[in-house]
């Protein structure tokens, strides 16, 4: 369901802010390709994709609700905690490649296209809970120039702390009401934007899909909910 088309002017902003993993790269396939595997060779059984996804969700806010730590780092306590849940104890081979695995997470279908298109209006930014490091494979997957990215590692924080929003005003030079923030996640970044007077884009990624996947719940309401990012180039540029 759209909704709250009418709420704003495509012409009202400058720039479009994007939440990267679960917004413009498949993070929960992406998850889910990375931890089979792993539960096969310590012959733990798979639970389904879903349960695996909400303890992922839960486990990760946690670990990234405490002082900073790199990404690379919380990905290893995550599968730690899966670890002490499922019955088994990841080695480093496994840590290191799960925190790999982030660089091949593929993009949603849309999301090249889109972008293409409304880089073709707005100056483009992504803040995201990631290392640098890890981010760069990401970057030439999504093929597009971006004017700003803000990391995790860059503020020292992750969302839903504000740090983030309020470094992407500072280098984006604009408003809050001349930018437009989408994402999928509620938790993490609509409640924040939001508080910060950004107007905000759900993304639904799960729509159709019960329970929340891989982020935690929220109860934050988006101005604008698509379920996916071309019906959003539709209604900010014009369908085509």
């Amino acid at each position: 369901m759209d909704r709250a088309t009418k709420r704003f002017d495509p012409l009202d902003f400058e720039a479009v802010t994007f939440d990267c993993y679960g917004t413009l790269v498949d993070w929960e396939s992406g998850l889910v390709s990375a931890l089979r595997p792993v539960l096969r060779a310590h012959d733990v059984p798979w639970p389904g994709d879903d349960p695996v996804l909400e303890r992922f969700a839960r486990l990760e806010a946690a670990a990234e609700a405490g002082p900073y730590r790199p990404y690379c780092d919380v990905l290893a306590e995550v599968l730690e905690g899966l670890g002490r849940e499922l019955g088994f104890v990841p080695g480093p081979r496994d840590r290191d490649g799960f925190a790999d695995s982030v660089g091949v997470w593929p993009v949603f279908p849309d999301t090249v296209s889109a972008l293409r298109r409304l880089g073709s209006r707005y100056r483009l930014a992504v803040v995201s809970n990631i290392d640098d490091g890890l981010f760069v494979r990401t970057a030439e997957a999504l093929g597009v120039p971006l004017d700003a990215v803000v990391t995790a590692e860059q503020v020292r924080s992750y969302k839903p702390a504000p740090a983030h929003f309020r470094e992407a005003l500072r280098r984006l030079e604009l408003p809050a009401d001349r930018i437009l923030h989408v994402a999928q996640s509620l938790y993490h970044d609509v409640a924040p934007a939001r508080a910060l007077g950004l107007t905000c884009v759900w993304v639904n990624r799960r729509s159709g899909r019960a329970g929340p996947g891989a982020t935690p719940p929220g109860a934050a309401r988006p101005d604008l909910e698509v379920p996916d990012l071309r019906t959003l180039a539709d209604i900010l540029v014009g369908a085509g």
